[in-house]
């Protein structure tokens, strides 16, 4: 039985939710993440991302189509560390945090643009900070200061990591629960929506079992305008009926549409043996290009 299951899409958030989103590999975080700046900045909006690795999330944000480089340098995208925003030392205080996201919604007013997006890493909650216990009342103060503003806070939870009663206990503050659409999952197997480029993403193993949960998600992608990237980066193994299903798809879009194959390289010689990159639209690139 092929499924698809997301709560609610990254792309459908409105101006003032409070999501949360729960990811279970930092491909699904920095995918979602990059499709929520990626809208805002196409949208005429600031966008602000507290992560662990500003540095590294910068680099990501530009692989996957995002115009860093402008967005940083004009000041509608910041990047930067946690303990820059949301902790003082290693202690973290919930007025303190709220005066920095008031000082956000505050500059971004000043600046005239048409609102804001603060994406929230987590993942410092995990270490020994002082105050942490106070993360529930800053999720419940963040839904009441974003009520009628035209602001809004997506919240990142790694799901492995964080055990589920710090997970209940926050999320109903948040107005949207986000996931990226997975039309396969098990423990060999992972096959999801990608949003940034859009696309399919794909880990682990591959063959005739799956088959048709790889037929739906790449009817899906298809329906999109654009490019198409095939992330298979993390795909270990893909036997040649999946292979050639990947191709036949590929190869019936129009001539001006691009495909981008994304391989792990120890599978990239099965889309060589199947004639890919003689196909005129193709790009097959391997993980590290």
């Amino acid at each position: 039985m092929v499924t698809v299951s997301a709560e609610v899409q990254i792309t459908d958030l409105a101006i003032n939710d409070h999501a949360c989103l729960t990811f279970g590999e930092p491909e699904e975080l920095l995918d979602l993440t990059a499709a929520y700046v990626r809208d805002g900045l196409a949208g005429g909006l600031r966008v602000v991302w507290l992560c662990e690795e500003p540095q590294g999330a910068l680099a990501e944000l530009s692989r996957r189509g995002i115009a860093v480089q402008s967005a940083t340098a004009s000041g509608r995208m910041d990047v930067v560390a946690s303990q820059e925003g949301l902790l003082s030392g290693q202690a973290f205080n919930v007025d303190h945090a709220m005066g920095w996201l008031s000082s956000q919604m505050e500059l971004t007013s000043h600046e005239g643009y048409a609102g804001l997006r603060v994406a929230l890493d987590m993942g410092w909650a995990l270490r020994p900070v002082h105050g942490v216990e106070q993360l529930p009342a800053f999720e419940e103060k963040i839904a009441t200061i974003l009520s009628d503003s035209s602001v809004s806070v997506l919240c990142q939870y790694d799901r492995e990591r964080f055990d589920p009663v710090t997970l209940a206990s926050v999320s109903p503050f948040h107005t949207r629960a986000v996931a990226a659409a997975t039309y396969y999952d098990d423990p060999l197997l992972r096959i999801c929506r990608q949003y940034a480029p859009p696309g399919i993403r794909m880990a682990g193993q591959i063959d005739r079992a799956a088959e048709d949960a790889l037929a739906l998600a790449l009817t899906e992608a298809i329906r999109t305008d654009g490019p198409l990237t095939i992330n298979m980066a993390e795909l270990s193994f893909i036997d040649l009926s999946c292979t050639r299903t990947i191709i036949d798809v590929a190869r019936s879009l129009a001539p001006a549409r691009t495909v981008v194959l994304r391989c792990n390289p120890a599978i990239a010689p099965r889309f060589v043996l199947l004639g890919a990159q003689g196909i005129p639209g193709i790009s097959l690139v391997t993980a590290h290009e």
